[in-house]
């Protein structure tokens, strides 16, 4: 019997980010998931985000009814056992059978054979578990029980447990196990009711006024988002967009994917907006995705603009660890490492001071990350300022006091937004990616 295309699917893109260190947020869009019905890219999407969300938990099982240890495995037998042991302990609408069939099928697919009894057996052994066995979450009672049961990186929890304490890291650990919601913005006025007639439902946001969140069916399978008039974007990377306000002259750092971008052209229709990728094939793509005549994509690093002039606004979302958005990325924090932090840091700072040097007198400059950590958002905000004198932090209270006003920010406590002068959205806390924003004022 043939493997399903949905586990096939799944099993080849855990095998390509585990061997290839891939994303499985770009695999499960990209060109060859097309051929999937709507039904089996739903169960694909399931079995890989399970998996990756649940890995730390799923070895720990399979260690339990293994004859060896887990590194002694080929990554086939591996990715093969952790699908089913998921399936097994999660999925109650799977049939026990099916979800071990398939993955012994899947052994074989990979041509290893030699392992079919091994893993028949370990999956045996393992059918009788039930999810509703493990501890919850939420009774963890330190940062080492809470990594353990919601399957993080102790490290990382224990950093989260010391910035902000043992109930948001707790938090920040449920929010990350669950698949989040998808938000939307709307590019077009029209656009919402043509998704209606399509099938599609949407709800108001959380916390933006424009924003929609996705209540059934599938968005991207819609012309209003294959012709860019929709966008799925975080409502809180939208909010950091809203921070940069109004100018006549604007840059982009670090402007790929576009969302942020686009966003800046309609919130400026009469501005230059200047976009900058450093990778070429990058910047190629963002000239598809930010189709506004106002906004020009120059391909460049931003630490080496070839550019003239300064910028009343500037936007530097810079590239960071995305510890914030591990509910949507959780293959992230098994790849992640403590040293990668410190070097990350280091990158973000020669951005933010490189991007300082092209904010005019009385401009803006918002820098930001979707990390949680203090490394890649206080620590280099602060180091810049104390290098750049003629710069001051602008309370970013203020700032979402004019969006409230506006009627565009619709949370009405304010200070659960801030941490200081700084924008910091917390998952779970918020229903929303964790991110960070710093507001500074030449």
């Amino acid at each position: 019997m043939p493997v399903s295309p949905a586990r096939a699917a799944a099993f080849d893109i855990l095998l390509r980010v585990e061997g290839e260190k891939a994303y499985a947020s770009e695999l499960l869009h990209a060109p060859s998931q097309a051929k999937l019905s709507a039904a089996d890219h739903r169960l694909t999407t399931e079995l890989v985000m399970g998996t990756l969300r649940w890995r730390s938990v799923l070895d720990r099982q399979i260690e339990k009814h293994a004859s060896q240890p887990l590194e002694k495995l080929d990554v086939e037998v591996l990715i093969a056992l952790r699908l089913a042991t998921y399936q097994l302990l999660f999925l109650s609408r799977v049939p026990e059978r099916a979800a071990v069939h398939e993955s012994v099928e899947l052994v074989k697919r990979a041509r290893k054979r030699s392992a079919v009894s091994f893993v028949n057996a370990v999956l045996r052994k393992l059918a009788g578990c039930k999810a509703a066995e493990m501890p919850a979450i939420s009774q963890a009672g330190d940062a080492a029980a809470l990594a353990g049961r919601s399957a993080h990186p102790q490290w990382l929890v224990q950093r989260w447990e010391r910035e902000f304490g043992l109930t948001a890291a707790r938090q920040i650990c449920e929010y990350d196990q669950q698949s989040p919601e998808t938000s939307v913005r709307l590019n077009a006025v029209e656009a919402e009711g043509e998704l209606l007639r399509d099938g599609i439902v949407l709800a108001p946001g959380r916390l933006l006024a424009s924003a929609r969140r996705l209540q059934s069916g599938d968005i991207t399978k819609t012309k209003a988002f294959a012709e860019r008039r929709v966008t799925i974007q975080d409502e809180a990377s939208q909010l950091v967009a809203l921070l940069v306000g109004h100018g006549t002259r604007i840059l982009d750092c670090c402007a790929a994917p576009g969302g942020k971008a686009r966003m800046l052209a309609r919130q400026n229709p009469e501005a230059q907006i200047t976009a900058v990728e450093l990778h070429p094939h990058r910047a190629h793509l963002l000239r598809e995705l930010v189709p506004e005549k106002n906004v020009q994509v120059v391909a460049a690093d931003v630490r080496q603009l070839p550019l003239a002039g300064r910028f009343d606004r500037v936007l530097a979302d810079v590239p960071c660890s995305g510890t914030g958005t591990l509910a949507r990325n959780p293959d992230i924090k098994w790849r992640l490492k403590l040293d990668d932090i410190a070097d990350l840091q280091q990158r973000q700072s020669a951005i933010l001071r490189a991007a300082m040097q092209y904010v005019a007198p009385g401009g803006r400059l918002v820098y930001s990350t979707c990390s949680l950590e203090r490394e890649e958002n206080q620590e280099v905000v602060e180091q810049a300022l104390a290098a750049e004198p003629a710069f001051r932090v602008r309370d970013c209270h203020q700032e979402l006091e004019r969006l409230q006003a506006e009627g565009e920010l619709t949370n009405p406590d304010l200070d659960s937004l801030l941490s200081g002068p700084y924008l910091r959205t917390i998952p779970g806390a918020q229903p929303c990616d964790g991110f960070f924003a710093a507001v500074l004022e030449r």
